[in-house]
Formats: structure tokens, C-alpha cells, sequence
């Protein structure tokens, strides 16, 4: 029998050029911790130097509000039609030209220092985390099929804590370099990011040119558009994201009306976003232990329920209990909610796809939280109307919760 080194290199088996398994994992979790980086903090780190930017740009209240409301536009925008573009031209192509695009448009908003620069490099990092949302979900399906939980869960984790310590640092970042270099600096991220997505992709080739992965016996090709899972996951995950960024708007406001100083208030909003850590890695390990999805996915939604009523209904006394309750059930939502477009269906396609159109239809509902609650805050003068409308919909949320995480696949067969 011939040794397959004595062959030709025409010749020899395809799988002996192939990466390691190990390399495989290594170099996939490499890239999705740096692509992490880069989701949220470009977000954040506007928020937290917004009054600097409008005194910079001479630019009024209404314009700040639209560079707030803008992201959730992109994200939408990106998620619905990144599934197509990722099919046609691959997973790791997309992801490389949206990473370019990102960087570039955190550049752009600080080498263009007018309101029209701003927002056109918002517009285009938006646009790019849009896609990324969407398409991370099914490169960590196709590429380390045996850990989606655990990648997932890093994912998610980095995105966070990237995102509060940027938010922390850069304002008094601002007042030695400036707000353009203080926004603009975090680009370095973007540019790492891109080398290691380009060594992934000359490493392991492109998603479109690896095999297709076979559905169950008897499956079909699956409309996301007209499937209840998809529906269901979709409304499940826009709650969500209502509530997080409606009370990452507005907590503080709302505490202060209930009592607390500005400063305690604050604070709160601090509780609400630095819970997200204990959540994520909370969720990954018990998923991992195997605990159920159906038991973790419902206590996810019934923390944000017992958080909600306590900041509408009880003692401001225990208002970190209340934001911390907030804070982990949203963190968590988000995090399962990813694990699911890969945990429940067959193929990276279907993952990508499910991906797109929970998210365009999620960022689309809660694109109207900060707004909603704004409006009627101004109508009534109270803070009551809207956190009852909120309850309501953390209470709707629970149902959604145990839907979503039954133990089925996209098509309704036991997973």
C-alpha cells in the first residue's frame, strides 16, 4: 500500500493540509473575542461623552437623540440583509469587508468633526455590528460545532465588558486627548480585528466552499419569515432589547423621581450594566452542566419581571436589587438568545437566516422603547404609565420564554 507522503501533492487526501481541530477552536474563539470588542463600545462610548460631542458640533438636543436612535436602524438594517450577503459571498468575506467598514467608520467620525461626518460613520459602524450580530451566531455553528455554548457565551461576555469599561474611561480619556482621539482611538481594536479574521479566512477557507451539512431526514428548506420558532425568538429577544435599552436610557431618571439622589441613581444604572457579567457566565456554565434551557430561559425573563415591578411598585430602599434582577435577566436573554440560532437549527444557512430576521424584527421593537417611554413620560408627566406597559410586556415575555426554549428544533422536532 502506497504512504499518502509518497503521493503527489495533487493526490493526497484533502484532510491532510486541513487545520487542527484545536487550531480550529483556538483561532475561531481568538476572532470572536476581538470581533466583541468592537460591537458595543463604539455605542457606548458615544453616551457617555454625548454632552462634549453636542458642545463640539454645535449640534441641538434632537440631533444627540438621533445618534442614539440611529444604531438600532443599523442594527436592523444590517441583520436583514446580512443573511443573504453572508450566502452568497461567504461567511468570513462578509465579516472581513463589515470589519473594515466598522473601523472605517469610527475614523470617519472623528477625523470629520461636523454633525453630517458624525452621523454618516455612525451610520456605517452600525450598519457593519448589524451584520456581525447576525453572522456570528452561524460561523461559530459551522466552524467549533461542539462549543457553541461556550464561544457564545465569551462572545457575548467580551462585547459587555469591553463596552463598560469604555463607557468608564472615555470621558477622562477625553480631557488629555481630546473627544476625537478619545472615540477615535478604539479604531486600533477594529484594525486587529481585521488580522485575525484574515488569517482565519486564508487558514480555513471560506464557509461557501465547505461542505453542506445535511438536515433531518425529511426536513425541508425552512421560510424564517413565515416559521413560529422564528417569530417566537424574534419578539422574545425584542423585549428584551426594549427593555435594556429603555432602562439604560432612563433609569436614573426614573430613580431620581423615586427618591434617590442623582448621584445613587447613577449608581443604579452602574448595577444594571456591570450585572451583565455574573449573568453570562452564569448562563454558559450551567448550559455547559447541562442544565435546562427551558428552566434558565424562563428565570432570565422572570428577573426582568421582578426587577420592573420593584423599580414601579416597591422600596427605592432596595433599588440595586431591583437594577441588578434588570440587568441579569436582559444580559441573559441576549446571550441564550444567541446560543438558540445555532442550538436550533441544522445548518450554518438556516443559522444565519433565523439570525437575520429575529434580529431585524428584535432591534425594529425596541427601537421604539426609548422613544415610546419618552413620548409618554412628556404626555403624562409620570413615570407610572409607561413602567406599567413595560411590566406588561416582561410578563408577555415569560410565555415567549418558554416557547422559545423547548427542546425543538426550528422545524418542530424534538432537538
Amino acid at each position: 500500500m502506497s504512504n499518502p507522503a509518497d503521493l503527489p501533492s495533487s493526490a493526497q487526501p484533502r484532510f491532510m493540509n486541513a487545520p487542527s481541530s484545536k487550531f480550529t477552536f483556538w483561532v475561531v474563539l481568538c476572532a470572536m473575542v476581538l470581533l466583541a470588542t468592537n460591537m458595543r463600545s463604539p455605542i457606548v462610548a458615544l453616551g457617555s461623552i454625548a454632552p462634549v460631542v453636542q458642545e463640539a458640533l454645535n449640534i441641538s438636543e434632537t440631533q444627540v437623540g438621533w445618534l442614539g436612535a440611529v444604531p438600532m436602524l443599523g442594527f436592523a438594517l444590517g441583520a436583514l440583509i446580512s443573511p443573504a450577503i453572508g450566502k452568497r459571498f461567504g461567511l468570513e468575506n462578509t465579516l472581513i469587508a463589515m470589519i473594515a467598514l466598522l473601523t472605517i467608520g469610527m475614523i470617519i467620525r472623528s477625523v470629520v468633526p461636523t454633525w453630517i461626518g458624525f452621523l454618516s460613520g455612525t451610520l456605517l459602524l452600525t450598519l457593519a455590528i448589524g451584520f456581525a450580530n447576525t453572522l456570528a451566531a452561524p460561523v461559530i455553528k459551522q466552524r467549533t460545532p461542539n462549543h457553541i455554548p461556550l464561544i457564545t457565551g465569551l462572545f457575548s461576555l467580551t462585547m459587555t465588558v469591553t463596552a463598560g469599561v469604555v463607557a468608564g474611561v472615555v470621558l477622562p480619556l477625553s480631557e488629555y486627548v481630546g473627544w476625537q482621539w478619545a472615540l477615535g482611538g478604539w479604531s486600533i481594536l477594529g484594525l486587529f480585528t481585521l488580522i485575525i479574521w484574515i488569517v482565519l479566512r486564508l487558514r480555513l477557507g471560506s464557509s461557501n466552499h465547505q461542505p453542506v451539512v445535511p438536515m433531518a431526514s425529511g426536513s425541508s428548506e425552512i421560510s424564517m419569515w413565515r416559521n413560529a420558532f422564528a417569530w417566537q425568538i424574534a419578539i422574545f429577544m425584542g423585549l428584551q432589547s426594549l427593555l435594556f435599552y429603555t432602562v439604560a436610557s432612563f433609569l436614573p431618571s426614573i430613580w431620581v423621581s423615586n427618591g434617590l439622589s442623582a448621584v445613587k441613581a447613577g449608581q443604579m444604572n452602574a448595577v444594571f450594566q456591570f450585572m451583565a457579567p455574573v449573568a453570562i457566565l452564569s448562563l454558559t456554565w450551567l448550559v455547559n452542566r447541562g442544565r435546562p434551557i427551558q428552566a434558565l430561559a424562563v428565570s432570565a425573563a422572570v428577573l426582568n419581571v421582578i426587577g420592573i415591578f420593584g423599580v414601579s411598585y416597591l422600596s427605592a430602599d432596595l433599588a440595586w436589587l431591583w437594577s441588578a434582577f434588570m440587568g441579569m435577566g436582559c444580559s441573559a436573554i441576549f446571550t441564550l438568545s444567541m446560543m438558540l440560532f445555532s442550538m436550533r437549527t441544522y445548518t450554518p444557512n438556516q443559522s444565519s437566516e433565523i439570525s437575520g430576521m429575529a434580529q431585524a424584527v428584535g432591534y425594529l421593537i425596541a427601537f421604539f422603547g426609548p422613544l415610546g417611554t419618552g413620548w409618554l413620560h412628556e404626555a403624562t408627566d409620570s413615570w407610572d404609565l409607561p413602567l406599567l406597559i413595560m411590566l406588561v410586556l416582561m410578563i408577555a415575555n415569560v410565555i415567549f420564554a418558554w416557547m422559545v426554549s423547548r427542546p425543538v428544533m426550528v422545524d418542530g422536532r424534538p432537538a
